[in-house]
């Protein structure tokens, strides 16, 4: 009877694989790749102990509506032809950032993969900065 309904749902199946999957895929990805997680209370940490440096994948209609202060705006769309710009922080602690925290994950897969030696996603992105009551320019 149970093989019966495997059989005739099949498909039903085949899309909790496929959820599965992409659920362990992100932070299965972020292990092989050395991306640790930084909620907002470590991202100021690291930008007064370790003089990090934090890049924005937002578009720039999204940055300019209110960014982290002091932030380098490189969109996730042209991050990997414009790395150039980022060369001079590649052995400092790198935050990567956008609205909710969602496309800095790729933008930091993108850097650790272009060798840049400590990067660090913002849990939550922009969303938590604000939640935590820290600055944003505008």
């Amino acid at each position: 009877m149970t093989m019966q309904f495997v059989i005739h749902n099949w498909y039903l199946f085949v899309a909790l694989g496929v959820i599965l999957f992409l659920l362990v895929m992100g932070p299965v990805s972020q292990q092989l790749h050395g991306i640790k997680n930084a909620n907002a209370a470590q991202t100021v940490q690291l930008l007064n102990r370790e003089d990090a440096v934090v890049v924005d994948v937002c578009e720039p209609k999204e940055f300019q509506a209110g960014h982290i202060p002091n932030a380098v705006n490189l969109p996730l769309s042209a991050l990997s032809n414009r790395l150039r710009e980022l060369d001079k922080f590649k052995n400092k602690p790198v935050i990567v950032t956008c609205r909710a925290g969602n496309r800095s994950m790729k933008g930091a897969v993108i850097l650790r993969k272009h060798g840049f030696a400590t990067v660090y996603n913002l849990s939550g992105g922009l969303l938590a900065w604000e939640k935590d009551n820290l600055p944003v320019e505008k």
